[in-house]
């Protein structure tokens, strides 16, 4: 593949924490100071820094001191929308009969043996 799995994975663990999801969706509305987003979370310093820092270290957040604060920012953007998304969307699950599964995958091998190539899923597995 042309990506990094591993590296994508790394970014999920650390998206996968509430009060990171939290702390990412207060940053999304405009930089705030730590004690913004303790306040704004409920929780101890100590903490938000410990989630922050996480953050930091897969570059989805950075950070400028304004004197003793650090004022802390969205530094991808456009991956903050894409988890604002995920996380304020709703996915239903699409079941599927045996029979539908099956048709699908008989159409799948169909469509490898007439042309000797494996087919990627694209439009052609929806049909």
């Amino acid at each position: 593949m042309t990506y990094d799995l591993r590296a994508k994975a790394a970014l999920l663990r650390v998206l996968g924490h509430p009060l990171r999801l939290a702390i990412v969706s207060e940053l999304a509305a405009g930089p705030k100071c730590v004690t913004d987003i303790q306040e704004l979370l409920g929780v101890q310093q100590a903490n938000v820094s410990q989630h922050l820092t996480a953050l930091r270290h897969e570059r989805i957040v950075d950070f400028h001191e304004d004197g003793k604060l650090r004022c802390y920012y969205i530094a991808r953007p456009s991956l903050a929308r894409v988890i604002l998304r995920l996380i304020q969307g709703d996915f239903p699950v699409v079941a599927q009969s045996k029979q539908a599964v099956r048709r699908a995958s008989q159409r799948r091998r169909a469509l490898e043996t007439a042309d000797g190539k494996p087919v990627t899923c694209d439009s052609k597995c929806r049909e």
